[in-house]
Order: C-alpha cells, then structure tokens, then sequence
C-alpha cells in the first residue's frame, strides 16, 4: 500500500546506492519525481522511515539506509537486493496477514496501517505498525478490510473524534456522501466526506472550522470506506 510517489522515491534512491554507494541530494530525488520543492520529499522520506523502509543516519551528509523493499520491488530487482547499503544490516519482515472472512459473532484481527488525518492532510499510510481486534460485524462485507488511528478533528461532528481507530474497507469508488479514505495527490491522505461535483472532488470536513476542499478529480483517489469505529476510554 505504499503510494507511486512513495515507491519511485524508493526505487530511486535504491538504485543510485547500488550505482555510487551513496544515496543522491534532496535537489536530485526532487527532479527525480518532478516535485516542485524538497518539502515533499522531506514528506515522503519520513512517511518512508515511519513504515520501516529506510533509516536516517546521524551526524553524515546524505545520509539514508535502505531497510527493505517491497514485494513490488523486489519482483523487479530479483537478485539484486541485499539490505544493507551503507552500514548496518537489518532483517526484512513480512507484511502482516489478511485478515480471513469471519461470521458476525466473531473477532477479526486487521492491520492497523497508522494513523490518518482528519484535518490538514498527513503522508499516506502504506505499513501496518500492529493488529486490532474488531468485530466481525465490522468486516461481514465484501473486499478487504484495514484500520486506521484518526488524527485531527476535522470529522467531530461525523463522531469520529481524535485518537479513534476506523475499520475502513479497501475500494476506489465512492457515492456522495460517504466518509472516505482519499489519497490526495499520490501522496497525502485524508479522512473526509465524499462528493463529486462535475470534473471535481470536494473533501468535506465534519466540523466547521475546517473550510471544503475541492481538487480535481485526478488528483483524488480513493482508498477505502468507512465502515466502523472503535473507541477506547
């Protein structure tokens, strides 16, 4: 669940470390994927660090580790991985069970793929951190199921507070009116009311503080559907 530009960056670095032994700039990964500032790449460097791909070393220039990589890219480059590019070696781990189909009465365990904003836009979440346990009436419907820790307070008004954890069902098609997982520019995502309105997509907040957004609707994708909740006091 890593997005594209998560993935070039990546598959960038990875392959100029096998060249030069050194990881490129910022000015570099930033032409690399025709991002207009290095704001961005700080983004996806740190959403990339956070899921356990990559490692910042301190105290040297330049200085980034590839952990591991993908299985998107790892079937690309059999044989040509090893995870240790500048010091260091760590082991790769793999990704977390699917949760299997349950009756209503049982419990399922979901990756808890991070957090998502409900409010400014954070990075997108790609790489489960742990499990939770939920209700199998949350994930009696079709598709793949995930959860998700709420940050902001965009969505109050909706009952989704700060610190709650949503069970979001994986789907890229939604109707006006659903709270939806919205990746916003192949890179940041969101927790937001779904409407279509023409050739444009407008991210509703729950809460009137937060003013409407409305993008193109090429720069929005959506990720999954709400489809429960669960609070702890």
């Amino acid at each position: 669940m890593l997005t594209k530009k998560q993935l070039d960056l990546l598959e960038f670095i990875h392959k100029r470390v096998q060249r030069d032994g050194v990881p490129p700039s910022f000015d570099e990964m930033k032409d690399a994927l025709d991002l207009r500032s290095k704001s961005g790449i700080h983004r996806l460097i740190t959403a990339l660090e956070e899921r356990g791909f990559i490692r910042r070393l301190a105290h040297r220039a330049r200085a980034l580790e590839i952990v591991k990589l993908p299985d998107s890219l790892m079937s690309d480059m059999v044989g040509a991985f090893s995870p240790r590019v500048i010091e260091g070696d760590r082991p790769d781990t793999p990704p977390p069970a699917r949760a299997k189909p349950v009756s209503t009465l049982d419990v399922a365990e979901l990756p808890l793929m991070g957090k998502i904003a409900a409010g400014v836009p954070i990075e997108a979440i790609a790489h489960a951190s742990r499990n939770v346990a939920v209700p199998g009436g949350m994930v009696s419907g079709p598709g793949q199921h995930y959860a998700l820790e709420v940050k902001g307070d965009s969505m109050v008004d909706a009952g989704i507070n700060d610190g709650d954890v949503v069970i979001i069902r994986e789907t890229e098609v939604a109707d006006n009116g659903d709270i939806v997982v919205a990746l916003v520019e192949d890179h940041e995502a969101t927790l937001k009311k779904f409407f279509r309105r023409g050739n444009a997509i407008a991210l509703e907040a729950a809460n009137p503080a937060y003013e409407t957004r409305v993008l193109p609707e090429d720069k929005v994708k959506v990720q999954g559907k709400l489809v429960g909740l669960i609070r702890s006091y």
